[in-house]
């Protein structure tokens, strides 16, 4: 859980129990600051119909509920209780269960303010992809309510602490503000000046693209005002496309297996090749033939967590030798407005009161910890495991299911889905296609080009009429059945490679995906990669062991990685609930490191957003009418989180309207659930 938006900063304990029953379940809970004990927590459960508040002290080197277990971060100690129930128990026993958080909205919708982010993490985003002026605003991690500023200064970051206090916002003394947005508007107006004489600019900021999966709504609209309010239209949706393109062209990887001569007139397109790292090889051909192992196609996977941390320390050691001394923070987090009092004479304001480091010379001109130390010291009390996706080269290897890719336990690869993202075939690529598909066991082929667009050729037949069969090479492929819905056509195939016992191969090619843009409701893309999903793990539950999912357009990278893209998040949101993070932009980024290319355009871009917005939706209404449905005559029962469910909930087959409460993951209105759409 690494959203932390179940504190409740401005929340009393009446305010709490009101919210609670009126729009929490049995097991909902939320954090907040202790009414009676300044600098201690309260976390508010409801159980029932009534609201059990339990006390959490904060003594300045831990955090716990006044005996046991002890933890570095509010954030850990309401983690562990969430993950190990039966553990919370009241003095008589009775166990308090913490099911179902109860979010609150982002203090402002603003792509500058990146929630639960470290220090360490802002550091390294804005040296590497920030300028001097760049600025963000994130949560404080030693104190929930409070949150940092962070901004570029001459190729170091300086950390300026802003104090929530009495509903106003403040650097520590002076100007007070109604809001984030008035106090950062004022500062871009009004430079602040550090001790040491540094002019602290606000020229630029370092927008978000990680956000809550409960608040894509306020996410979506604030990219789509952007957009329509920025010069020529170019500002939300256009400027983090453009972000990711810039990016892309930082981190190339070698193809020059798909470069050699022999191999070129397997390409449908000369200059879109697969990275050599995470190519498909194929392993049952003539080894002495010159390229026979070689097809235009890519795993595609999402790292594991230990994954993810592990190439996240990689990635912050080059960082740190590539940075060198300008990776550090501010020399001194003390800042003054430079147009504060009208005497001419800047007005300082302390936003850390610590004892300074013995051997650190800023610390001892500044008489108290300058920010650097306040920071390594701060880590050393507040660590966090935090995932980050790198960039950095993937180690090479076969498919990720056989563990040479990437390296995680087989408990962390069973959560996450295997694809291969391929070109659609050339008459002379059709063997190897169907080779690669025998090889990786795959049973299910997605398909989403037509064979012929505006024109021309995108993908060359691969399968036979139905009641027909075919052989390409050592493949022979019979088409049992032919069936279409509204938006795709679904085959069954017999595939025998080499004369051996027959697989049956699913085929599911999408119809519907216009040939200029994209799909104007995404409700047809959700339905079809449920009923993909739902065949995929049918055929687990048979023990057939599928394996990877195979993926197609023409290209094989805008629509193919759009498709890969919106499962990926699905399946995210399935595994972690409507509290977790999700970031698009970083996940394509991911996805490119394995295929260059995936997500092609800003209008698939977009629709990655809405078809997952659209999905939320979904569940929102349906999450409402099933608890609804609970409270006739027996006990609230709260609904397990998606990760928790074995019957995945289904994706959204109507449009919705968003939903109009400011606690995002409980709306106040609500309809019935939309009708599952019928498997073919």
């Amino acid at each position: 859980m690494t959203s932390r938006r179940w504190f409740h900063p401005s929340v009393s304990g009446v305010d709490a129990e009101k919210l609670l029953l009126e729009r929490g379940f049995d097991g909902s809970f939320l954090a907040r600051l202790s009414s009676s004990n300044p600098g201690a927590f309260t976390l508010s459960v409801r159980r029932g119909k009534e609201v059990t508040h339990i006390k959490i002290q904060n003594n300045g080197d831990f955090f716990d509920l006044y005996g046991g277990e002890k933890f570095a971060t509010l954030s850990e100690l309401v983690q562990y209780y969430m993950e190990n129930g039966g553990q919370l128990k009241e003095k008589n026993g009775q166990i308090i269960e913490l099911k179902q958080p109860l979010i609150c909205a982002e203090p402002t919708t603003e792509r500058w303010f990146h929630g639960n982010l470290s220090g360490k993490e802002a550091e390294r985003l804005i040296l590497e992809r920030g300028k001097n002026g760049s600025f963000l605003v994130r949560e404080s991690q030693s104190k929930p309510g409070d949150f940092v500023l962070s901004v570029r200064t001459e190729d170091k970051v300086t950390h300026v602490m802003i104090r929530w206090h009495e509903n106003k916002y403040d650097v520590g003394g002076g100007q007070k503000f109604g809001t984030l947005c008035e106090l950062i508007e004022h500062y871009k107006r009004n430079p602040m000046v550090e001790i040491c004489g540094t002019v602290v600019h606000l020229r630029q900021p370092f927008n978000a693209t990680r956000i809550t999966a409960a608040g894509i709504d306020a996410r979506v609209e604030q990219l789509q005002r952007e957009n329509g309010s920025h010069c020529y239209g170019k500002g939300g949706f256009w400027e983090e496309f453009e972000s990711l393109q810039q990016q892309e062209c930082r981190h190339t990887f070698s193809r020059r297996e798909g470069q050699r001569n022999e191999n070129r007139v397997k390409n449908r397109y000369k200059n879109i090749l697969p990275f050599d790292h995470t190519r498909v090889k194929l392993k049952d051909v003539d080894s002495s033939a010159p390229g026979a192992e070689y097809i235009n196609a890519n795993y595609i996977r999402q790292p594991t967590e230990s994954e993810q941390n592990e190439m996240s320390s990689s990635s912050e050691n080059l960082a740190q030798q590539n940075n060198n001394s300008s990776s550090s923070s501010a020399s001194c987090n003390n800042t003054s407005s430079a147009t504060s009092n009208g005497s001419g004479t800047p007005t300082t304001y302390a936003s850390i009161n610590q004892q300074p480091t013995k051997n650190c010379q800023s610390c001892q001109l500044l008489g108290k910890p300058c920010s650097q130390c306040s920071l390594k010291a701060n880590e050393s009390k507040h660590k966090r495991n935090e995932s980050l996706t790198s960039r950095l080269q993937l180690q090479a290897g076969g498919c990720p299911t056989g563990g040479g890719l990437l390296r995680g336990t087989a408990d962390e690869k069973d959560l996450f889905k295997t694809y291969i993202a391929t070109q659609g075939c050339l008459a002379n690529t059709i063997q190897d296609f169907w080779n690669m598909i025998w090889q990786e066991n795959t049973r299910v082929i997605v398909m989403t080009t037509k064979e012929i667009e505006r024109g021309k050729k995108k993908c060359e037949k691969y399968w036979p009429d139905p009641q027909q069969s075919r052989e390409w090479g050592q493949a022979r492929v019979t088409c049992l059945s032919e069936t279409s819905t509204a938006d795709y056509t679904l085959r069954e195939f017999l595939l025998a490679w080499r004369g051996q016992d027959e697989r049956k191969i699913f085929q599911y090619h999408f119809q519907v995906w216009p040939d200029h843009g994209v799909p104007s409701d995404p409700g047809c893309v959700l339905n079809f990669l449920q009923d993909v999903n739902a065949r995929q793990e049918q055929l687990q539950l048979e023990g057939l062991a599928p394996g990877p999912i195979c993926v197609h357009c023409s290209a094989g990278i805008g629509r193919t990685g759009t498709f890969i893209v919106i499962d990926m998040i699905l399946d995210q949101i399935d595994r972690e609930g409507l509290d977790c993070e999700i970031d698009i932009q970083r996940t394509i980024q991911m996805v490119r490191s394995q295929r260059s290319g995936m997500v092609q355009t800003e209008a698939q871009y977009k629709f990655v957003y809405y078809a997952v917005q659209h999905y939320i939706q979904t569940l929102f209404q349906r999450k409402r009418a099933e608890q609804q449905s609970l409270q006739v005559g027996r006990e609230y029962t709260n609904i397990k989180s998606t990760s928790d469910s074995q019957i995945p909930l289904p994706r959204a087959v109507t449009d919705l309207n968003n939903p109009s409460s400011v606690y995002e993951n409980i709306p106040k209105e609500s309809r019935p659930p939309p009708t599952p759409p019928r498997k073919s």
